[in-house]
């Protein structure tokens, strides 16, 4: 009888820890930790995201960098700060520079692999993403362990599949030519972000990007 009861107790627990491992853990609200490289530098984001926006955090050499938008990207701002030159500048960009940035945006098909690997704790599998402007293609590995509000995710990856661990960051370069750059998640919490985040404070300098521009000598 004992052996009977021991034998059902283990199966109740090793259900439990199946549905436990196989559950996906939904995110609304909270921040993802990324990590990539640019000029030789490695950066660290921080992105808070809640339902109506995201706000992108990481800091180059001397500057504070803040990129905020809103969920259907009808509004995108640049916020540099530079303590030890006294500069806190925010760049507002125009209906129309932001659907620039969105035009140049690459039109990805996605072919599924058998590929799997774990990537920061994350059960992932390969995708082969094929952009068909270039029909050049990139390996994205994808997590279905967690869900992430559609804003978060880059919108060119919206129908992979799931949420893009590591994966290629298309982006307009210093002279406005398109460049890449490798992004890899490394973890994903509920944090909330703290009062202000989603907001330019009232002692930053509005400019325009043309001036941002200016200042970073080149076209973003």
């Amino acid at each position: 009888m004992k052996t009977k009861f021991l034998s059902v107790a283990l199966g109740i627990a090793l259900s439990a820890t199946i549905l436990s491992a196989s559950a996906q853990k939904s995110y609304t609200e909270g921040m993802v930790t990324t990590k990539t490289s640019s000029g030789g530098m490695d950066l660290e984001l921080k992105t808070y995201f809640r339902s109506d926006s995201t706000a992108t955090m990481f800091s180059a050499g001397p500057a504070n960098i803040k990129l905020l938008a809103d969920a259907n990207y009808r509004s995108f701002a640049v916020l540099a700060e530079v303590p030890a030159y006294k500069i806190k500048k925010a760049a507002i960009y125009t209906p129309a520079e932001i659907n620039q940035v969105l035009s140049s945006y690459p039109v990805l098909t996605f072919t599924p692999s058998t590929e799997t690997k774990q990537i920061a704790g994350f059960n992932c599998k390969k995708v082969v993403a094929t952009n068909t402007k270039d029909q050049k293609t990139y390996d994205i590995w994808i997590t279905n362990d967690i869900s992430l509000p559609a804003e978060v995710i880059d919108k060119y990856y919206a129908s992979i599949g799931g949420v893009p661990i590591q994966y290629t960051s298309f982006q307009t370069g210093p002279n406005g030519t398109p460049s890449i750059a490798e992004y890899t998640i490394t973890g994903v919490s509920d944090q909330k972000a703290p009062a202000g985040t989603f907001g330019i404070a009232p002692d930053f300098d509005k400019i325009s990007k043309a001036q941002l521009d200016a200042m970073s000598g080149g076209k973003q």
